[in-house]
């Protein structure tokens, strides 16, 4: 039998309810690799396993308010740096309390080693995780997903933007800044190609000071441009 047609709100079924959450990745290198914040959940569901930070958007915010409030109750950190909607997650039974949509955010940040956490309101933990080593994780496979897609975004900024300028301190070295690539595409690049390309596309400003490391003091540089930019390809 059909049903009827729905005419107002008060009418409405549990077949027709659903609740919305936005999750925040938040992306960060630590010694040349790939790192993800991460919380340990302390109530269930999936008590004691990891999970992307996130929770159910209030009636009165916006779906990027919602990210960042539940980012900043549950790991202490305040957004800094470039934030990006990702996508809309609506697979069903991703959440086993009820029928959850979820929209992702992606957030970067330069030396996450500097940046103060600690875990609070429904987490009991949090901490980085490299990319390619992560614990058990929550809601089966759906945090699962929503990380590998931002990576794969994430990579896909990296060979068509200049979004890595903002995963850098104020100064660096060409050799950090290849480090920083490798690190997110998960590969080797050539040194002189990469330098060479990055110098003709007029991404990075050349300092009048040098970074003492082992052997020949290595140049300093800065990015020229913060701002999001777009080229036919970076590497």
């Amino acid at each position: 039998m059909p049903k009827k047609n729905i005419r107002n709100f008060e009418e409405l079924t549990d077949d027709w309810r659903l609740l919305l959450a936005a999750d925040i990745v938040v992306f960060g290198v630590i010694k040349s690799k790939l790192h993800v914040l991460l919380v340990k959940r302390k109530f269930e569901p999936g008590a004691g396993d990891w999970a992307i930070p996130g929770g159910f958007v209030r009636a009165d915010e916006s779906l990027e308010q919602a990210a960042l409030r539940e980012l900043k109750e549950e790991t202490g950190f305040q957004k800094e740096g470039y934030l990006e909607q990702l996508y809309t997650f609506g697979e069903l039974k991703r959440d086993p309390r009820a029928r959850v949509v979820a929209t992702a955010y992606m957030v970067l940040v330069s030396e996450p080693e500097k940046i103060k956490i600690k875990a609070s309101d429904d987490a009991a933990a949090v901490d980085w995780f490299p990319i390619n080593s992560l614990p058990v994780l929550a809601f089966g496979s759906a945090h699962k997903d929503i990380l590998l897609y931002a990576w794969q975004r994430l990579k896909w900024k990296f060979e068509y933007t200049n979004v890595a300028m903002t995963m850098l301190p104020k100064q660096f070295t060409l050799s950090e800044l290849q480090k920083l690539y490798e690190a997110v595409l998960a590969e080797k690049l050539d040194k002189r190609n990469f330098r060479k390309k990055i110098l003709s596309l007029d991404l990075v400003e050349v300092l009048d000071e040098v970074k003492k490391e082992l052997g020949r003091p290595a140049q300093l540089y800065k990015a020229k441009n913060k701002e999001l930019q777009i080229f036919s390809r970076i590497v």
